[in-house]
């Protein structure tokens, strides 16, 4: 059958339904909403050797057809990252003359995997998705309605794990397929290089050569962003309306490419999610690890190119060493380990962003969102439900470690917090406290600085699965966006509940892409973020604008 009259065959049916015992077989997820049109009975998979077909710049890549969906799975967009690759800007992939089986996923990007499923409740509610590991990583996946010249929409998903974990189909939440479907959008999910081997800094040491090591992981998110402004009309986007979104560390390097001067007109909307970030790493500091680094290694500065030959795991290992020494004897000067992006004053601005009101990411309208809870601690300790006032101000004052401690400031806060929140109990209020918004409201205000419009909300829904006790945890709105919770059963419970809340998020989400504005679709209308005010959007099953709800509470803090 021809790939003309598949499509018209495919456009006179309607193909949601569950999936089939074959297609469960060749691992694909069901990830179809219920919908009332819904029909199991009809064929739901398509693959042939007409069927997909789509060019890119380096060649034709095949795909599948499922659920009236295109999809195509680990797309080159850039060339193996190993050997003298390694900690260099990225290249373009080889061009192919065979058609290229775009069907499965690309490979994770080297990463520390030992222990990632050691935790039986965190496998059960995450249950993440990991494939082969190696530097051959800079590869994209697309979910688009067809293959023509619609120019609809575009978004391109930056996943989640710090700049040191984490792959874009980690978890089933991710899928894009439903979006897709829904807002008649183009989908795209991509892998880049991360931890050490995406931001080790070796300008200082290794000369011209080197010059770009500290940002290798962010020159691969905006190679990538160039390949969709190249290729994206193939697979029926609009190369002007690139909508960029992410979630906790995806939130950030948002920020990181909405901030990036390299990276301006790749971008027109941005969506960071849990995660944001108004600075990068001081170079001063990335180039004092780079010296551990080495140091570690037993090398020389002209040595340098050893560390391109050493197995990867081997490097990563000691370069976290390196980390952990370099931390240790320089108090203060780091974060999150040291590995990520770098303020070179090139790829990345020196000091704050968005600080020149006209200067990278004036244009680009934010919608923003974290979530209540997300750092609660009482999922699988029943016994913290019971803490009381004066238990929680004892464990604020100590707690360390991401968190740190509050000391003798904990007793003021708490009360704040409980001030702010009266119908909370203890074990809530340390989730609101350690999950406070003062990094999300310091992004807010820093870009209301530039012209764009800002979308600010609060993300409070608390799924009815271990016992009341996950309440609104960190990555649990993800699938709300993306009109998935009955795909991600394991965060939403699944069901009329959270279904209806994500139709009226996701529907916001798609008037965002298309016009910059949330407005238009079932939550209540939604004003824009004012310094002054903080208007935001609270998602839940009734949602509502309320005035920077927790403002005195913060300033505890």
């Amino acid at each position: 059958m021809s790939n003309q009259s598949m499509k018209s065959k495919q456009s006179s049916r309607k193909l949601w339904g569950l999936i089939a015992l074959l297609m469960l077989t060749f691992g694909f997820h069901q990830c179809s909403q219920p919908a009332t049109d819904q029909s199991a009975d009809e064929q739901q998979l398509f693959i042939g050797d007409d069927i997909a077909l789509a060019q890119t710049e380096y060649g034709k890549v095949k795909g599948f057809i499922l659920r009236d969906i295109y999809q195509f799975r680990g797309i080159p967009y850039g060339d193996n990252t190993a050997g003298e690759n390694r900690f260099m800007p990225p290249k373009a992939p080889k061009a192919w003359e065979e058609i290229l089986p775009a069907v499965w996923w690309g490979n994770t990007a080297p990463q520390m995997m030992e222990g990632r499923y050691g935790n039986a409740y965190a496998s059960f509610v995450d249950h993440w998705n990991y494939d082969d590991v190696s530097e051959d990583c800079l590869k994209l996946n697309i979910w688009t309605p067809a293959i023509d010249k619609a120019k609809r929409p575009v978004l391109v998903w930056l996943h989640g794990g710090g700049y040191t974990n984490g792959n874009g189909i980690e978890q089933d939440g991710y899928d894009g397929e439903n979006l897709s479907r829904k807002g008649n959008i183009v989908f795209v999910s991509i892998n880049h290089r991360l931890g050490p081997m995406g931001f080790s800094d070796f300008s200082g040491i290794g000369g011209d050569a080197f010059k770009y090591s500290g940002n290798a992981g962010v020159l691969d998110m905006i190679f990538a962003l160039e390949w969709v402004s190249r290729n994206i009309e193939n697979f029926g986007g609009d190369p002007a309306n690139v909508t960029i979104m992410g979630q906790s560390g995806g939130g950030a390097k948002v920020c990181n490419l909405m901030a990036s001067p390299k990276a301006q007109g790749l971008v027109h909307k941005a969506v960071p999610l849990s995660g944001s970030t108004i600075q990068s790493i001081d170079p001063s500091y990335s180039r004092l690890l780079g010296e551990y680094i080495l140091k570690e290694a037993g090398l020389k500065a002209e040595e340098i190119t050893k560390l391109q030959q050493m197995p990867w795991l081997d490097y990563i290992q000691l370069a976290n060493a390196a980390a952990r020494k370099c931390a240790a004897e320089n108090p203060g000067e780091g974060r999150r380990g040291g590995f990520g992006p770098v303020a070179d004053g090139e790829i990345l601005p020196a000091g704050k962003y968005f600080a020149d009101a006209y200067g990278p990411g004036s244009s680009i309208p934010m919608m923003i969102c974290t979530t209540f809870h997300e750092w609660n601690m009482s999922r699988t300790n029943a016994s913290m439900e019971n803490m009381t006032m004066d238990e929680l101000k004892d464990q604020l004052s100590k707690l360390g470690g991401w968190f740190g401690g509050f000391g003798e400031k904990a007793p003021a806060i708490v009360e704040a917090y409980a001030k702010a929140f009266p119908d909370k109990k203890p074990v809530e209020l340390m989730a609101l406290i350690t999950s406070n918004r003062k990094g999300v409201i310091e992004t807010c205000n820093a870009k209301a600085n530039q012209p764009a419009e800002i979308y600010l909300a609060w993300f409070g829904w608390e799924p009815p699965l271990f016992d009341g006790r996950m309440r609104a945890f960190h990555c649990l709105d993800i699938s709300f966006w993306f009109n998935n919770t009955d795909l991600m059963l394991t965060h939403s419970g699944g069901g009329k509940r959270p279904r209806e809340l994500s139709g009226k998020m996701s529907d916001a989400l798609l008037n965002f892409m298309k016009t910059g504005n949330p407005n238009g679709g079932a939550l209540p209308q939604w004003p824009a973020y004012t310094v002054e005010h903080g208007e935001t959007m609270i998602l839940n099953d009734v949602s509502e604008v309320k005035n920077d709800p927790d403002r005195e509470a913060r300033a505890a803090l």
